[in-house]
């Protein structure tokens, strides 16, 4: 191999160059960058260009900012020393800069002819960037190499802004694949690509997938919340295999739930951070899609997401989904809040169900943590339901945290074993009370009052469910004993069009009938599908 070292100063149109760092669209197809290293300490840049269509008539000059939107300027410089080796030629370069600016990554674009490119350098103390091929930035703390659809391959712990706004051109849905178990994504992106519409960001590893659910994100008031500008401020997302401490908790828990582990425990987490400041991310009633990987195929009739709580040491149902292929099953589990979720598997049965109409539905919701029986072997499907026993199952059906403080109801007793699900429940507008401010947790639930939670369940989830008023009376129309019904004529009528509940008879209702356990888990299980929330 033979080479040449020549020494040569370009000449740069200075005017020209800044005023092309305006424009939108860059060109990647006369030079490429070597390898880039920035020392922060000593304000330095060095590294390499190429390219293999060299042409004496094009200079080669670069620019070095401290923000991808090119704002502020660091240094313009055409110094640059080239080789040639085997037909390809080389522009080294090292410069510094006076700028009092020092930031801990700096964006460096290069200008040959007509053509234009940018990569992203950190600090020498990180892992450095070095970019190849016709994409012009590469990995590292921060950077990623982006795909045409919007999938960019991300080599460190955080995401700049610069690769993400490229991948936002690319595409609306945006993956983000990591290596380790945490991403830091700049909110002011995030913000600007939201402002679109029917954009998503999804989080890839090895543990699992998290999709933001950006329209539920109120950036610029984390922001607030932080006392810090928009710009300075980080999205977190932690998508963690749990530590062996707590892991083996999650295997007791499953075990004491009567499942089997089938995957290891994560801690999906989400937090912003800014001004030397963190707080967690609050995503309100919208549900959050996360999946976890299986290596085996699932029956869902017996599989469940859960989620793990660390202070009661117990699993509850998540709202989860299973899709299973040539061995494998994705689950995808659906919450609005962050915590540790795994998947368990299941095969309860119970000896009063044997020959029973609910069998199937109720066993389906008890694999899933939804429903319990009285004991292992007893369920009592036709034993009447009362308000607080079916406000617990409507909690743990929407995946819902209880509430610690009633401020609801005068005849709840704090201390009561349904003082938390009923103040949940009434938090997220599933039930009310009577006009005399009282709930009467022990009273028998009517028929009437199910198919009214029910639907409230339904419009929490997310799912529309309202009926016009000439359907609400073709729906009602079939049930003779439609006029006894008292105050919930809408929600049955929605009930009865969503196919949620049926007719005691082909021509009755039974709205002021007290329902049973068997009639409540079958109405739960219809409503999870509905919502999409069970297979």
């Amino acid at each position: 191999m033979k080479s040449s070292v020549l020494k040569k100063t370009s000449q740069a149109l200075a005017g020209i160059m800044i005023a092309s760092t305006l424009v939108p669209v860059l060109a990647f197809a006369g030079i490429d960058f070597g390898s880039l290293k920035y020392d922060k300490y000593t304000k330095t840049v060095s590294g390499s260009v190429y390219t293999d269509t060299y042409n004496k008539d094009n200079s080669v000059s670069l620019s070095v900012y401290s923000d991808a939107y090119h704002k502020d300027l660091l240094i313009t410089t055409s110094n640059v020393t080239y080789r040639t080796v085997d037909k390809v030629t080389y522009f080294d370069f090292n410069f510094s800069w006076t700028n009092p600016t020092v930031p801990d990554s700096v964006y460096v674009v290069t200008y040959y002819g007509n053509d234009r490119n940018q990569t992203y350098a950190l600090n020498s103390g990180q892992t450095p960037i070095n970019s190849s091929g016709s994409g012009g930035w590469g990995g590292g703390g921060g950077g990623g190499s982006i795909s045409n659809d919007g999938v960019i391959e991300v080599f460190g712990d955080s995401v700049d802004a610069f690769t993400l706004q490229r991948a936002f051109e690319n595409s609306k849905e945006v993956k983000l694949k990591i290596k380790g178990e945490k991403l830091a994504i700049p909110a002011d992106t995030l913000a600007e690509a939201l402002k679109k519409g029917g954009v998503s960001v999804t989080i890839i590893n090895d543990n699992g997938t998290y999709t933001l659910p950006l329209a539920a994100m109120k950036f610029e008031a984390l922001a607030k919340e932080l006392g810090a500008e928009l710009k300075d401020t980080k999205i977190n997302v932690t998508i963690a295999k749990v530590a062996d401490a707590t892991a083996e908790d999650v295997t007791k828990a499953v075990y004491a739930a009567g499942g089997s582990p089938i995957k290891n425990a994560v801690d999906f987490n989400v937090t912003a951070s800014g001004n030397s400041k963190s707080v967690n991310v609050d995503f309100g009633s919208t549900y959050v899609s996360r999946t976890l990987n299986v290596n085996k195929n699932l029956d869902a009739k017996k599989a469940t997401g859960a989620l793990y709580n660390e202070t009661t040491k117990k699993l509850s149902f998540v709202p989860s989904t299973f899709q299973s292929k040539d061995g494998q099953t994705v689950a995808t589990l659906k919450r609005n809040g962050n915590s540790i979720y795994t998947v368990i598997e299941a095969n309860k049965s119970f000896e009063d169900l044997a020959s029973h109409w609910s069998k199937a539905d109720v066993e389906m919701l008890a694999n899933k943590l939804v429903v319990e029986g009285v004991s292992d072997k007893q369920f009592q499907p036709d034993r009447n339901i009362t308000r607080a026993e079916f406000a617990a199952l409507v909690v743990r059906s929407l995946g819902l945290n209880s509430v610690t403080a009633n401020t609801y109801f005068t005849d709840i007793n704090s201390s009561a074993w349904y003082a938390g699900v009923v103040a949940s429940a009434s938090k997220a507008g599933i039930i009310n009370g009577y006009e005399d401010n009282t709930f009467r947790p022990d009273a028998q639930i009517t028929r009437e009052e199910l198919a009214a939670m029910i639907i409230r369940s339904l419009n929490y989830a997310g799912v529309a469910s309202e009926v016009s008023e000439s359907n609400q009376a073709q729906q009602l129309a079939k049930f003779k004993d439609s006029s006894k019904i008292v105050w919930a004529k809408k929600e049955i009528a929605a009930a009865v069009n969503a196919g949620i509940i049926n007719g005691l008879t082909d021509d009755t209702i039974g709205s002021a009938e007290k329902a049973t356990r068997s009639q409540a888990a079958t109405m739960l299980k219809r409503y999870l599908k509905l919502a999409g929330f069970i297979d």
